[in-house]
């Protein structure tokens, strides 16, 4: 109980440190170390590491929303996944995935996106994923990626693709595309197209690389890393991210 008082404390003197603070826009979280936690627990199978990491990235999002974050992005299943994951652990989280995208519809507010592709996903997610957008298109509120299927490379890729396939409809040359393509270009034909690029970027387990998230994206993000897995990470730790990050100074290459 005095732990528990003592931890209270600190995170409200977090909490009031950040009072005027410089917060992000855009949170781009990793979650990872899901199936690790799994297997220190002794449980049966990682579905159990993936779905208390999808209960604790509901709770994430809801400490987004408090502060007033604008933007979230959560890196639920990447496209190397799909390969390299068994039939079986594929099929829970394909479920486990579609539970967190109907519940997340349902908060009042918030809106949905699907970022990646629908590429090696089964019909039953893509519809799951397809009707939560629909039901959050006109919401206002806290505006929630969920990258399923996604890989950075191939975003870029389709970004590119979708840019030459629109300038040969419209009977462009291929001198005219040369001067055309330039970086801003290819943001507007990505899976964020429209979004701001994330201003922080997390990732849990204490693993420090990006792999193939948001490549494009994160040019100039900054980047925090957390010890604790998946399911274990702690509002404190959140609110530290924040604090870390309103003390950095984003020079921009000045």
């Amino acid at each position: 109980m005095g732990r528990g008082l003592l931890y209270g404390l600190y995170q409200r003197r977090i909490r009031r440190s950040l009072a005027g603070a410089e917060l992000p826009h855009h949170v781009a979280m990793i979650i990872d170390g899901n199936r690790r936690w799994a297997r220190q627990r002794a449980l049966e199978t990682a579905a159990h590491g993936h779905r208390a990491g999808a209960a604790k990235m509901r709770e994430f999002l809801g400490w987004c929303d408090e502060v007033r974050i604008q933007v979230v992005t959560l890196y639920l299943l990447s496209a190397d996944n799909l390969s390299g994951r068994s039939e079986a652990e594929l099929e829970q989280l394909f479920e486990i995935i579609g539970d967190l995208a109907d519940e997340i519809s349902r908060v009042e507010g918030w809106r949905v996106q699907h970022v990646g592709t629908a590429e090696g996903l089964p019909d039953s997610l893509v519809q799951r994923l397809a009707e939560a957008q629909k039901r959050t298109a006109d919401h206002v509120g806290l505006h929630v990626n969920l990258a399923v299927g996604y890989g950075g490379r191939r975003e870029i890729a389709d970004a590119v693709r979708s840019i030459i396939q629109k300038h040969h409809r419209d009977g462009g040359t291929l001198e005219d595309l040369a001067d055309l393509l330039t970086p801003q270009l290819i943001g507007d034909h990505l899976y964020t197209g429209g979004q701001p690029d994330p201003d922080l970027v997390i990732r849990t387990s204490g693993e420090q690389r990006l792999s193939d998230f948001m490549l494009w994206q994160s040019a100039h993000s900054e980047f925090y890393f957390v010890e604790a897995l998946g399911p274990d990470l702690r509002e404190v730790d959140f609110l530290r991210a924040l604090r870390d990050f309103s003390r950095r100074h984003r020079r921009y290459g000045q």
